[in-house]
């Protein structure tokens, strides 16, 4: 295998990133972290109750019982019984996942109540149930493992228990991210995450000129987008269009179509399409850097990172078949694909270095703290309460010094009793 990683460049990624990542994974998962099972086991109880409320409630609205689980009685009720029109259909007959719920909860309010009932069944089921089972009695901790071989970006994920999806922004998310806990009394969590690292690497990769002067300045580049987009000044900009460029911004990571962004913004497609047209004559970078990746990737049958990792991907087309007349992209899976995995990826290969350089830290300085989750641009430790002010600034500096972009970065350090406590702030 040897030779074969040297033929594809990527001794170096493999002997330098990947293989000494292994024993700071496994320091992770042998390490665990706590829960605390009380606090899962009231949460559960309340999730009941909350679940036979919502249960009682669709009843009414749907005039009799219906077996909520079950997709085929679910659109008995909703299509045949109350006539709500059928938004998109599935091999089985018309759909009912959430997009097609979300959409349809302005007509009627049973399908937010499902949406509703959903939520609270799939946290109960898959955290605050299972996650005490997952305890280890040896450790009274949990030990979930980490894996670097089952994403193609190179993100790491985790399973047994899966951490990276526990919802950031809910009340309950929060609840449930409030029971995880340091490993004795005196201790702290210290949480640090990178802020707009896709979009400060996307910047770095497109050298797009009006991105790096906003990042550079210290600008909100929401704001500043907001203001290419709806042709205002900053304080003109309210947080509606802020929140309407955010929503181009990271749709343009994902190759975001106007009736997407359409969709996402409940606005026309017209609108849609003038806003991600506006974007890219404002950001003339990131569509030359659109273009030549996936000419590359044409070309070559795949991507690199900024590390090197490949990833093979068919399908791009020639140039003028996925340009729009006015300027704009009509992307297809592969292309999105090959965007996302050149912008993902090397934000994960940063992540992955900025890992290191904290272990290395951590090590080299005889610190009992430890680091005990990453969910994706985000490590979580765990330290003495009197090891806490050293422990952040130790993080923060290892972080912005992991690797050098032609843009700063910016990092997020925060500390608490409880996982939630260690509130991220504004770094989204």
């Amino acid at each position: 295998m040897r030779e074969a990683l040297e033929a594809a460049g990527l001794s170096e990624l493999f002997t330098s990133v990947e293989m000494p990542l292994v024993a700071v994974l496994a320091d992770m998962e042998l390490r665990g972290v706590r829960v605390d099972t009380p606090t899962l086991a009231r949460l559960s109880q309340t999730y009941a109750a909350r679940l036979a409320g919502l249960e009682d409630e669709i009843t009414q609205l749907a005039g009799h019982p219906f077996l909520i689980s079950s997709p085929v009685q679910v659109r008995q009720v909703l299509f045949d019984e109350l006539g709500l029109p059928v938004i998109k259909r599935t091999k089985t007959g018309p759909s009912t996942d959430a997009e097609v719920l979300e959409e349809l909860a302005d007509r009627h309010p049973l399908p937010r109540k499902l949406l509703e009932h959903r939520q609270f069944s799939k946290l109960k089921s898959t955290y605050v149930d299972s996650l005490p089972q997952l305890v280890d009695p040896s450790t009274s901790r949990i030990h979930a493992s980490f894996n670097q071989t089952v994403t193609a970006t190179g993100r790491l994920s985790s399973s047994n228990p899966n951490l990276q999806n526990i919802p950031v922004r809910t009340r309950e998310g929060r609840e449930i991210r409030a029971a995880f806990l340091p490993c004795e009394s005196g201790w702290r969590f210290v949480a640090a995450d990178y802020s707009q690292i896709e979009l400060r690497v996307l910047a770095h990769l497109s050298g797009d000129a009006a991105m790096r002067s906003a990042f550079e300045a210290g600008d909100d580049i929401h704001t500043r987008t907001a203001m290419a987009v709806f042709s205002e000044p900053a304080d003109a900009i309210t947080a509606e269009m802020r929140r309407a460029a955010k929503a181009v911004n990271f749709g343009i990571l994902y190759g975001q179509s106007g009736f997407g962004l359409a969709k996402a913004l409940s606005i026309t497609q017209l609108e849609a399409s003038a806003f991600i047209e506006t974007y890219f004559r404002t950001f003339a970078g990131a569509a030359s850097f659109i273009d030549t990746v996936l000419d590359d990737c044409r070309r070559d049958g795949g991507v690199t990172t900024l590390l090197g990792r490949r990833r093979t991907i068919e399908g791009v087309r020639p140039r003028e078949a996925r340009r729009k007349a006015s300027g704009g992209f009509a992307l297809t899976l592969p292309e999105r694909t090959a965007i996302n995995t050149v912008v993902q990826g090397s934000a994960a290969d940063l992540i992955k270095l900025a890992m290191l350089a904290v272990n290395r830290e951590l090590t080299s300085r005889h610190h009992a703290g430890r680091m005990v989750l990453q969910i994706h641009d985000e490590l979580v430790l765990e330290c003495p309460g009197d090891e806490v002010a050293e422990i952040r600034s130790l993080v923060e500096r290892a972080m912005l010094s992991a690797m050098q972009l032609s843009v700063p970065l910016e990092v997020s350090v925060h500390d608490g009793e409880n996982w939630d406590a260690c509130d991220k702030g504004g770094g989204s």
